[in-house]
C-alpha cells in the first residue's frame, strides 16, 4: 500500500493531468512535493488561496524569488495569476504543490530540485 504522501503526488500528477492537460515528470513533482515538508498534510498550508493577495505574495517572495532566485518582477506576478486563472478561480482546493510545480516547469527552474 502506498503511504500518504505518494497517494498525495498521486492526486497532484491526476490534478495536472485532468486540469492543465500536462502529462507531469513525476520525479520533479515528487521533488517540488517532498520540498513542501510536512505543509502536504497540513489542509490550509497544502492549498493556496487565488484570491488572497498576502497568500500570492507569499507564493511570489518565498518560492519564486527565495526558493527559484528569480528577480522580483511582473512577471512573477503575471505567472502566478494565469497559473491561478487556469486552475480556475471557482476551484476552491488549488494544491500548491502543482502550483509550485507548474511554476518550476515556467521558468525553467528544474535545476533546482537536481
Amino acid at each position: 500500500m502506498a503511504n500518504k504522501r505518494e497517494v498525495l503526488i498521486e492526486k497532484y500528477a491526476e490534478t495536472l493531468r485532468t486540469k492543465f492537460n500536462h502529462q507531469p515528470d513525476m520525479a520533479l513533482l515528487r521533488k517540488v512535493t517532498i520540498g513542501l515538508g510536512p505543509s502536504i498534510y497540513n489542509r490550509d498550508s497544502a492549498n493556496v488561496s487565488g484570491s488572497n493577495e498576502a497568500e500570492l505574495a507569499r507564493v511570489k517572495d518565498n518560492f519564486l524569488i527565495n526558493k527559484l532566485g528569480l528577480q522580483d518582477s511582473e512577471v512573477l506576478d503575471k505567472a502566478i495569476l494565469d497559473i491561478i486563472e487556469e486552475y480556475g478561480v471557482s476551484e476552491r482546493t488549488k494544491y500548491r504543490a502543482v502550483i509550485y510545480y507548474l511554476l518550476t516547469r515556467k521558468f525553467e527552474k528544474e535545476n533546482i530540485y537536481n
